[in-house]
């Protein structure tokens, strides 16, 4: 692995202004903001009369706490175009969300918005590790989902090469990994690890590529996960954060230099923890429920958005902006088993321990009368137990003894062959919830 941080020449000026400098430009930017959204939105209008505020009364940024949270369900209430704050002829671009538990989150860019996310995705490949002149094999999905257009825009502003490759057909991923050799891909955590399977099936060593950095995002992993994509590829692989409802990706990048949680591009958006059951404001530093506003978004302004990621605000390190610890879970992601709260992380952190197993699973939620069951479908990894019975009985019954150590709770576990769990091309599906069948 080659890291290489930025001069700081490379930086824009304020990647390294003082706290005060930045807060400053906070202040004045939220204003604005406020100001916009109650004017030009109906809804946010209507929810800050009926709190009580308006935006002349925000007088430091921590008065923002006195103003009402934005829910996903908000948005799609006002489904399609109800949060926009220019006229829709001004909107050059939308973006959806999935719209999986019902109608999708809509999200309108004007022409500056759209730049606006070129340049911060820019910022956050450089702060990757990434330089003018990279191939960027992008393998994130394109259309209404941010990952593809949202990484390409950037890349292309960098100065880099661009394989807009976007998700699924492994092995042409793996082809033209071999024939472009680019120097980054953007992917989830969960696609690279069927890229890697692709690479072992053709009868070829994933670590022996021209692949530096990986940047991933779209969906909660581990440090042990990242232990296991550099350990496969020998590269760097770093956090990529952002939200289709926020801008997308670029809201948050982890520098390669530190690798310590993704610094917030602050600038334009101010983060917030919040108890995720009073709504209180947290101070830096304790877990709860990140929240963030938007600070120089025109079509789509967001105030106080409810992210439903688990995390909390650490100090800056390799820039002047705060960071957030690495996000493994949401609260919409917890499972109550037996009245205790269990998230997929936590079982992902036991799998990868385990030489044995690999890192493709399902959590399957069940009922047995009037409590809740819990079974981890999990693949072997290839050639490891699969002749031996008792082995594979063993090996089943130390990750239920782990989870009830570590998790506190009774968990079955059924062991898979390798390939057995379909494999995502995006975000994974982790939980299958069978209580409703």
């Amino acid at each position: 692995m080659n890291r290489r941080a930025p001069e700081k020449n490379e930086l824009d000026p304020i990647e390294t202004a003082s706290r005060d400098e930045l807060h400053a430009l906070q202040l004045s930017r939220l204003k604005k903001t406020l100001a916009v959204c109650y004017e030009n939105v109906a809804h946010y209008r209507k929810t800050f009369d009926e709190a009580g505020v308006h935006p002349d009364d925000l007088k430091s940024l921590s008065d923002l706490g006195n103003f009402p949270l934005l829910t996903k369900q908000d948005l799609r209430e006002h489904y399609p175009f109800g949060m926009f704050a220019v006229p829709r002829e001004q909107v050059v671009r939308i973006h959806a969300s999935s719209g999986t538990t019902g109608k999708p989150s809509v999200v309108g860019y004007t022409r500056a918005d759209v730049d606006l996310w070129a340049d911060l995705m820019a910022r956050s490949i450089r702060a990757a590790g990434g330089r003018k002149g990279d191939i960027v094999h992008v393998a994130f999905g394109y259309g209404l989902f941010t990952g593809g257009l949202g990484a390409h825009y950037g890349a292309e502003r960098l100065g880099c090469t661009v394989v807009p490759m976007g998700g699924g057909q492994g092995a042409k991923q793996v082809q033209l990994i071999r024939d472009f050799k680019p120097d980054i891909i953007a992917v989830t955590p969960s696609y690279m690890l069927s890229l890697a399977e692709e690479f072992t099936k053709q009868g070829l060593d994933p670590a022996d590529t021209s692949l530096r950095i990986a940047m991933h995002g779209a969906e909660p992993w581990t440090n042990k996960m990242r232990a296991e994509i550099e350990r496969t590829f020998d590269l760097d692989a770093v956090d990529l954060y952002g939200l289709s409802e926020i801008i997308g990706p670029g809201v948050a990048q982890e520098c390669i230099e530190t690798k310590d949680g993704p610094t917030v591009w602050e600038d334009h958006f101010y983060p917030e923890i919040i108890n995720s059951e009073t709504g209180e404001v947290l101070p830096d530093g304790e877990v709860g429920e990140l929240v963030f506003t938007s600070l120089t978004k025109q079509a789509m302004p967001i105030v106080r958005y409810r992210t439903r990621d688990l995390t909390r605000l650490l100090p800056a390190t390799a820039r002047s902006m705060r960071r957030i610890e690495k996000i493994t879970g949401r609260n919409d992601d917890m499972m109550i088993i037996r009245g205790v709260n269990v998230f997929p992380s936590q079982i992902e952190e036991l799998l990868l321990k385990d030489a044995c197993l690999a890192p493709h699973y399902l959590l399957e939620i069940g009922k047995e009368g009037p409590l809740d069951t819990l079974t981890i479908k999990v693949e072997t990894r290839p050639g490891v137990h699969q002749d031996s019975p008792d082995d594979r009985d063993r090996c089943a019954a130390k990750l239920v003894e782990a989870v009830k150590v570590c998790v506190g709770v009774t968990t079955r576990v059924e062991l898979m062959e390798p390939s057995a769990i379909p494999r995502s091309m995006g975000k994974a599906q982790r939980i299958v919830d069978k209580r409703q069948l």
